[in-house]
């Protein structure tokens, strides 16, 4: 960049930055709802339609006040239902991260390691009231989990909740919650992808996790994640990060699982986890070539649990072993290629399906097996307790 350019750029932002200054004096306390602040912005307009009529307007800088003000009356109208969870655990540790109210009832929803083991759990809301709670119950396997408190319906504000099967990659995407123990926090990003599978400690996996570049770091599991109506689209759990802080890469569970998966919490304090009963690897060109292979893409069954519901249907795993890459696998067990007809290519898509059917529900495999194709049914049966 020449010298005559830069300063050009120079006297350009120097002229916004006035700009701003003078709009920030003009207005220092506009709220939304009040129409001489922000004409033409009717009261509890979503941050799209805000944006598609300050955008027609000439002031170059309407939009970028408008997103503000939006943010503002989002924070305003969703933080009271946010929560900071503080526990001890039984072996007199500490712990902390966030919660939602998700009804009057006085129920509220968390992440399931966020409580896990809590011997104490303390709740405080963002009027400041704090307040014991119970563990009502917990699935370990999508990590969710739900509390109760005793505090009068009236100072509950339970979430909206939204649509996570909706979602788009690149739509707004924010979280508040008590990042480091800052309670009451706000940030705010994209969906950065969708349907991301990430493998837990227990061997089982988070399936269709929603992933974020908002700033998610410790402290904030358990909180939701936002669109920009205020709505839930899912609950911020875990973090990718050589530091252990934020990296831009941060996972929620969707929306629709919670759904799933609270109600039953809610009213048994337990969600029953549907489970075929079977360890695979995924199938790549490579594998195929050195186990010479007749596919390409699907899972090769590695073994299926004595007893399980595989097991019972006569599903296959395997025998004779080969090393391949340094893992040592069984080359001659099923390879499931569809399930109800839908294509499984890798380990993810069955993982995916799964997670969205019941216990006691019946599926069919197509699999290969010597070479042949043939169609298994599996009644799904109860995951076993990790």
């Amino acid at each position: 960049m020449t010298r005559f350019t830069s300063f050009k750029v120079l006297a350009v932002l120097g002229l916004l930055a006035l700009l701003t200054c003078t709009l920030a004096v003009a207005m220092p306390s506009v709220r939304l709802n009040e129409a001489e602040a922000a004409p033409g912005i009717e009261e509890g307009a979503t941050l799209t339609s805000v944006l598609a009529v300050s955008t027609s307007e000439d002031d170059p800088l309407a939009a970028a006040y408008a997103e503000e003000q939006l943010f503002i009356e989002l924070y305003e109208r969703v933080s009271p239902s946010v929560v900071h969870i503080a526990v001890t655990t039984r072996s007199n540790g500490s712990g902390a991260g966030s919660g939602f109210v998700w009804d009057t009832d006085g129920h509220i929803v968390t992440n399931n390691h966020v409580v896990e083991g809590a011997r104490r759990i303390v709740v405080s809301f963002a009027d400041d009231t704090t307040v014991g709670a119970e563990l009502v119950g917990a699935d370990t396997d999508s990590d969710l989990a739900v509390i109760k408190v005793d505090v009068p319906a009236s100072r509950l504000h339970p979430v909206e909740l939204g649509d996570s099967d909706a979602l788009r990659v690149g739509q707004r995407a924010i979280a508040i919650g008590n990042p480091f123990g800052f309670e009451q926090t706000m940030t705010t990003g994209i969906v950065s992808a969708l349907g991301r599978v990430v493998r837990q400690q227990s061997g089982f996996s988070l399936p269709q996790l929603i992933q974020t570049d908002a700033a998610i770091n410790p402290g904030n599991s358990g909180g939701p994640l936002l669109d920009s109506h205020g709505r839930v689209i899912g609950v911020t759990t875990l973090i990718f990060s050589n530091s252990g802080a934020n990296a831009g890469v941060g996972f929620a569970v969707p929306v629709d699982t919670v759904k799933r998966v609270a109600p039953p919490l809610v009213a048994t304090g337990r969600y029953a986890d549907p489970w075929l009963g079977i360890t695979g690897v995924s199938i790549t060109p490579p594998l195929a070539e050195e186990l010479d292979l007749t596919v390409e893409q699907g899972v090769l069954v590695q073994a299926v649990v004595q007893g399980g519901p595989a097991a019972k249907a006569e599903l296959k795993g395997g025998n004779r072993q080969t090393r391949f890459e340094g893992t040592l696998m069984a080359t001659d067990g099923d390879i499931i290629v569809a399930i109800d007809g839908a294509s499984v290519q890798e380990m993810d898509d069955l993982i995916v399906y799964l997670a969205e059917k019941s216990v006691g529900q019946r599926v069919t495999l197509t699999v290969l097996r010597n070479g042949r194709r043939q169609r298994i049914q599996v009644t799904l049966g109860e995951r076993p307790v990790s």
